[in-house]
């Protein structure tokens, strides 16, 4: 349960970075309302996922998760670039997220 918490937190921590990007330096209220609600939600199911799991696992694969996340979404809707060079990166951080899962013990 504790692995499906941390997914789920890592999605959110997806949607309020990109969230972020329209709060308009939290100057927009609903943006800015929903970007924090995102985040206070990321955070409590973090903060549930390491009952169980280590710390350095789990924060490493909730940041691994929104910072892929976060660069995937940039490149496809939001017009970033899209290179080589950024998908060989984004593949070695979500390969370093399944080895972080892979190593964890849990």
């Amino acid at each position: 349960m504790a692995w499906i918490l941390l997914v789920v937190a890592g999605l959110i921590e997806v949607a309020w970075s990109i969230g972020m990007k329209y709060t308009d330096g939290f100057t927009r209220l609903w943006p800015s309302i929903f970007t924090l609600i995102g985040i206070a939600a990321s955070m409590a199911l973090l903060a549930q996922a390491t009952r169980t799991l280590p710390i350095g696992t789990a924060y490493g694969v909730w940041v691994g998760i929104g910072a892929a996340g976060a660069a995937i979404v940039g490149m496809l809707l939001l017009g970033e670039p899209t290179t080589a060079a950024r998908i060989f990166f984004i593949a070695l951080l979500l390969a370093a997220v399944v080895g972080l899962k892979v190593t964890s013990g849990h």
